[in-house]
C-alpha cells in the first residue's frame, strides 16, 4: 500500500523505464534468484570445468573452487561454527579468498569482510562489533592481528598464504612472497593454525550442507569508517543475490553474446563493489575472475593484462586516470574488451574521454552503496559516450529524491536519493538508532547523496550532503569543482574541501596533484574562473605528491579536511598573490 507521500510522488510512476534498454524487463521475479548458496552450487555443476579464478598465472576451475570451499565449510562446520556464526575474512585477492567466502557460506556462516590494510585500532572495533568464531588472515598483515588480539573477541587465526590452493606454483609464489616481505613485521598469534592444514584436514571430514534460507544474513559488510564509526550493513543472501539478478538482468543482452568472460578483477573483493560486480556476478555467469592482489603496483597490473585476454574491466576513477597515464598501457591489448564499469566515486570525464581513446570502450558509470548490495543504477549498457551521469534505476528499484524538509523534489530539482528495493539491507548489524535514522517515514533508506533526474529518467550525482560547501547561503558542491579543475592539462588529481572562511561561513579549498611542476596557482584560478562562478572558485589551493586514498581508490575528502583544520582553524581572506593569510 502507498504512503500519502507515494501517492504524491511523481518518482513512483518510474518514468525512467522508457529508457530501458530492449530486452530488460521492470522488474524481476523472486524466482530468478534464491540464496548465494545456491547460486554458487548451480554454477559449479553447470561449469564444472571452466576458469573461475585465476591468480598469479595460476587457474582454478569451478570444479577446484567447488571442491576447495567444501574443504573450508566442513572443518569450520567440524569445529564448531553454527548456522549464523560470523567468519571474518582479512585478505586481498589471491586465490583462496573466493574459496574461503564460499566455504563460510556453505556452512550457513555469515562473512565479514575486513580491510587487511586496517590499523589494529580500526580492527578491533570490527571484530569486537560482529564478534566472529574464526579470523582468516593474509600472513602479510598478520602482525595487525598479533597487536589486536589481547583485546579482541575472536575464537581462532586461519593464517592464510598467497600461493595457497596454487599447487607446485604456490611453493614459487610463496618463496618470492617471504623475500618480499623481509621487511614486514614477524608475528606470533596464539593458536593460529595455516590455511593448508585447514584443507588438508577438511578433506577426510564429512560436509553436511545446512539449509539455508533467502532471509538469512550472507555478509555484515562495515560501512561508513571515512565518515564516522563504521557500522555493519547486514546483507541478507535474497539481497545480495536479487543484485546480482538484477544486473545481469540489466546487461545480458548486451554483454552474454561476448562470453565466456574474463574480468580484470583489481578491485578488492572485500569491497562490496568488487564482491558483487566482479566475483559474485562472474561466478553466477560462468566467467573467471582475474584477481589483482595489489591493483596500486600498476606496473604488475599493466603485465597481467598483457599477458590474458579479457572481456571486462571494473574500476574506479583513481585507477582509469593511473593507468591512461602509465607509459606502458598501449601495449596491452584491448581488442577484446567489451565492458568497462567504473563506481565508487565520480568519474571525471576527462578520463573517461582517455580511457574511450585508448580502448575504444566507453566507461559505464553506475551508483551504488554498501546498503545497498551495492548496485542501484548504471547507464545503458549499449551506449557509445561517456554521460557524465550514473543511469537508470536497475529493475526492482524504486529511487525519489527528497529535500532536506523531506517533501519529494520536483523533476530538475536537486533532492537527497532514496530508495526502495529488494536489494537494499534491512539494517545495522545491532544498531536499531542507526538504523531508524538512515530510514524515511515511508520506509526509503536515505542515501545521503545528493542527486537530479534528467527528463529521460538518468541520474546525475551532484554530491555527498555532508560534503555540501555552504558559502554565503549558497550551495558549493565539491564533484563540480574538481571536475572543472580536472580538465586543466597540468591537473593529475584534485580534490575539494569546505573549511571554515571569516567572511563568508565557508570556503572551498583544491589540493592539487600537478601533471607539471609548472603549474601554479594564479594558472588555476584563471581557468576555473572560466567555468565556475566567484563563489564555487577555491579560495586556497596546496599542492600535494599524493592525496590520500581508500582501499579502492576513492580519495578521502575527510582525511584532507581533518589535516588541513589541524594547521588552520579559520581560512582567512586571500591576498592578491594568489596566497592565503592563514
Amino acid at each position: 500500500m502507498m504512503s500519502q507521500t507515494e501517492r504524491h510522488d511523481p518518482y513512483a510512476q518510474r518514468p525512467w523505464l522508457a529508457s530501458y534498454p530492449e530486452g530488460v524487463p521492470a522488474d524481476i521475479d523472486d524466482a530468478e534468484y534464491s540464496t548465494l548458496v545456491d547460486m554458487f552450487n548451480a554454477s559449479v555443476a553447470a561449469y564444472a570445468d571452466r576458469p573461475a579464478m585465476q591468480s598469479f598465472g595460476v587457474r582454478q576451475s569451478f570444479r577446484e573452487l567447488g571442491v576447495a570451499a567444501t574443504q573450508i565449510a566442513a572443518w569450520l562446520q567440524t569445529h564448531g561454527l553454527s548456522k549464523g556464526d560470523r567468519v571474518a575474512i582479512m585478505s586481498p585477492n589471491v586465490l583462496a579468498y573466493p574459496a574461503i567466502l564460499f566455504g563460510v557460506l556453505l556452512a550457513g556462516g555469515v562473512v565479514v569482510n575486513v580491510n587487511p590494510l586496517y590499523t589494529h585500532g580500526e580492527l578491533e572495533h570490527q571484530v569486537n562489533d560482529s564478534e566472529p568464531r574464526f579470523l582468516f588472515v593474509f600472513e602479510n598483515f598478520a602482525h595487525t592481528v598479533q597487536t589486536a588480539w589481547p583485546n579482541m573477541r575472536v575464537g581462532q587465526a586461519i593464517i592464510v598464504r598467497p600461493g595457497d590452493l596454487m599447487g607446485a606454483r604456490g611453493l614459487l609464489v610463496n618463496a618470492v612472497s617471504r623475500y618480499i616481505k623481509r621487511q614486514t613485521p614477524s608475528y606470533a598469534i596464539p593458536g593460529a593454525i595455516d590455511l593448508k592444514q585447514i584443507l588438508r584436514e577438511g578433506a577426510a571430514m564429512r560436509f553436511a550442507p545446512v539449509a539455508v534460507d533467502r532471509d538469512d544474513i550472507a555478509f555484515l559488510q562495515y560501512t561508513g569508517g571515512t565518515t564516522g564509526v563504521a557500522k555493519g550493513a547486514v546483507l541478507l543472501h535474497r539481497n545480495v543475490a536479487a543484485n546480482i539478478a538484477q544486473t545481469w538482468a540489466w546487461q545480458r543482452h548486451h554483454i552474454e553474446p561476448m562470453g565466456p568472460h574474463t574480468m580484470v578483477t583489481a578491485l578488492p573483493l572485500y569491497h562490496i563493489f568488487g564482491l558483487t560486480a566482479c566475483c559474485l556476478l562472474l561466478v553466477k555467469i560462468g566467467g573467471c575472475c582475474l584477481l589483482i592482489a595489489n591493483p596500486r603496483d600498476l606496473n604488475n597490473l599493466i603485465a597481467t593484462m598483457r599477458k590474458n585476454r579479457f572481456t571486462l574491466f571494473s574500476g574506479v576513477n583513481t585507477l582509469y586516470a593511473a593507468l591512461v597515464d602509465h607509459p606502458d598501457i598501449g601495449k596491452v591489448d584491448f581488442s577484446a574488451l567489451a565492458h568497462s564499469v567504473s563506481g565508487g566515486m565520480s568519474t571525471q570525464e576527462v578520463v573517461a574521454q582517455r580511457w574511450k581513446a585508448l580502448t575504444g570502450q566507453p566507461i559505464i558509470e553506475g551508483y551504488g552503496l554498501s546498503e545497498t548490495s551495492p548496485i542501484l543504477t548504471v547507464n545503458r549498457p549499449d551506449i557509445t559516450e561517456f554521460t557524465g551521469g550514473v543511469g537508470y534505476p536497475i529493475p526492482s528499484t524504486q529511487l525519489s529524491l527528497r529535500t532536506p524538509e523531506g517533501a519529494v523534489a520536483a523533476f530538475g530539482e536537486r533532492g537527497e536519493i532514496v530508495v526502495k528495493g529488494p536489494q537494499v539491507m534491512p539494517g545495522y548489524w545491532r544498531r536499531q538508532d542507526e538504523t531508524a535514522k538512515a530510514m524515511t517515514p515511508d520506509g526509503y533508506f536515505r542515501t545521503g547523496d545528493v542527486a537530479i533526474m534528467e527528463p529521460d529518467g538518468l541520474f546525475r550525482i551532484v554530491d555527498r550532503l555532508k560534503d555540501m560547501i555552504l558559502v554565503s547561503g549558497f550551495n558549493v558542491y565539491p564533484n563540480e569543482v574538481e571536475e572543472a579543475l580536472s580538465r586543466h592539462p597540468k591537473v593529475r588529481e584534485v580534490a575539494v574541501i569546505g573549511v571554515p572562511f571569516a567572511h563568508s561561513g565557508e570556503a572551498p579549498v583544491a589540493f592539487i596533484v600537478p601533471r607539471d611542476a609548472s603549474l601554479t596557482t594564479q594558472e588555476l584560478k584563471a581557468f576555473a574562473r572560466e567555468s565556475l562562478t566567484n563563489y564555487k572558485t577555491p579560495r586556497f589551493y596546496e599542492f600535494r605528491d599524493a592525496l590520500p586514498k581508500s582501499n579502492v581508490g576513492k580519495i578521502l575528502r575527510r582525511a584532507l579536511k581533518e589535516e588541513f583544520l589541524t594547521r588552520h582553524r579559520v581560512l582567512a581572506p586571500q591576498q592578491e598573490d594568489g596566497s592565503a593569510a592563514l
